[in-house]
């Protein structure tokens, strides 16, 4: 006798359930630049030599004259303009030095060196110009393919029409972010890679006009023991200056935190009165713009300002205070004022965190006998570090970055003989002297690199290792 076996019923989805997708499980895109090459027809393919040959095939004659015309006109300047300033990148200029020679005709003319920067700025414009390129023919042989698949499939490709209505519906992403793209890159990425490259010539004080690539040499003057154009530029004198700025940045960040929101919790208690009033005070700072009040304090502490002045006439010291003569004091100085210039920022952040952290937390803590130190530990200070990580990031990549403080008020204060950088001088400002100042664009730009590697590293570190990133929903 057989037995039938009944196929096993298939479970049913639960309602509500959706089997997790990975990113790596995700389908290809069916309009890639691999599947238009390789299953495109003759115009797909043909766009990828005429740009816009598919899309005017299909009946899209708006779209594909678009991108007919852009090759067009990216043909066009690349043989006037683009090659032209691509090669020069090789060399920055044929013409090293200002010279008077005999013309053609028997003129005696003055031949003016090679503008270098121009030439590297335009090469430079001209790279990013390619790779643009680059990125809009990928996108006119999909948008070719695309074209073929749909008429294929749906019998007419989509009208013109019909891919504006998309660009304000379904891709309103993409044309809202086109500008900011744009902008990004001509005010953004243009500038960064110009600076990068600039470490690599020998864009100085000597060679202020027509200069050349000198590949690492500048590198090896910033880590090294050698000197440039004639101020002692080496490996203890960054070392001693990027500590200086780390250490600055840590006091200035975290001492502003933790003094601004202890105000901000003495000013928020119940039994405190006249709450507008104080906050009031705090912001007068504020509404003072920074460069007045740096410089009026930077008189008042001066060996014969009024600091010392009142000091001295009360008896309380028997000579000047070296605020800005002494390294140790300056530094302090400019640690002390700087509380008094961003503490009041933080109590405004922290008063709006404080004021939204649940009420029945700190409820439920009371009844479980938490005291006031515990409640603070346990419940106020998580949910502030949480919420205020990206904010904590961003205050010490500015302090990093702190010129106005440090420029307006000790000026890098005191500097030793002969050196480039004072005891006071940050990166930035160290930058500032020895660009501005000096017209050492080259070291300038390493050192500008190595304050760039400096913050992204402690950046993306501090954030991908607290609560904000590793716990989006926690506090939700």
């Amino acid at each position: 006798m057989t037995q039938t076996v009944a196929p096993a019923k298939a479970k049913k989805p639960q309602p509500g359930k959706k089997r997790p997708v990975s990113a790596n499980s995700l389908p290809p895109s069916p309009y890639s630049l691999g599947a238009a090459l390789v299953h495109g027809d003759v115009f797909t393919r043909g766009s990828a030599l005429v740009m816009g040959l598919g899309n005017i095939a299909r009946r899209q004659i708006g779209k594909g004259l678009v991108f007919l015309a852009a090759e067009a006109g990216f043909i066009y300047l690349l043989v006037v303009s683009g090659i032209p300033s691509l090669i020069g990148l090789g060399e920055l200029g044929p013409v090293t030095e200002g010279r008077q020679e005999w013309d053609a005709d028997g003129n005696y003319i003055s031949v003016q060196p090679t503008n270098s920067v121009e030439v590297l700025l335009y090469g430079i414009a001209w790279a990013l110009i390619l790779l643009l390129f680059i990125v809009l023919w990928t996108f006119a042989i999909r948008s070719a393919y695309k074209a073929q698949v749909l008429a294929q499939s749906k019998g007419r490709a989509p009208t013109a029409m019909e891919d504006i209505k998309s660009l304000a519906d379904s891709r309103l992403y993409g044309s809202l972010m086109s500008l900011p793209t744009i902008g990004l890159l001509v005010f953004t990425v243009l500038p960064l890679i110009f600076m990068i490259s600039m470490a690599f010539t020998s864009f100085d004080s000597n060679h202020p006009r027509a200069f050349n690539w000198v590949g690492l040499h500048n590198f090896g003057v910033v880590l090294g023991d050698s000197a440039s154009g004639g101020i002692a530029v080496n490996a203890k004198m960054f070392v001693s200056v990027l500590i200086w700025t780390l250490v600055w940045a840590i006091f200035a960040t975290f001492l502003n935190f933790f003094l601004g929101m202890f105000m901000a919790m003495i000013i928020l208690r119940v039994g405190t009165r006249i709450k507008a009033f104080w906050r009031v005070c705090f912001s007068m700072s504020i509404a003072v713009p920074q460069f007045v009040s740096l410089l009026a304090i930077n008189q008042m502490l001066q060996q014969e300002g009024i600091i010392n002045k009142m000091l001295r006439g009360w008896g309380w010291i028997d000579q000047s205070l070296p605020f800005f003569t002494d390294a140790t004091w300056a530094r302090a100085t400019v640690i002390v004022v700087n509380l008094w210039i961003g503490i009041p920022y933080t109590i405004m952040q922290v008063t709006g965190i404080l004021q939204n952290i649940p009420a029945e937390t700190n409820e439920a803590a009371k009844i479980d006998g938490a005291n006031w130190w515990e409640r603070y530990i346990y419940v106020t200070m998580p949910y502030i570090f949480f919420v205020m990580t990206p904010y904590l990031i961003t205050t010490f990549t500015a302090n990093v970055n702190n010129f106005n403080v440090i420029y307006l008020l000790s000026n890098g204060a005191p500097t030793p003989v002969g050196a480039s950088a004072g005891k006071t001088d940050l990166l930035i400002t160290w930058l500032y002297k020895l660009t501005v100042d000096r017209g050492d664009y080259n070291i300038g730009a390493v050192i500008g690199i190595f304050t760039f590697i400096v913050l992204a590293v402690v950046s993306l570190i501090t954030y991908r290792s607290s609560g904000s990133y590793r716990n989006e929903e926690g506090f939700r």
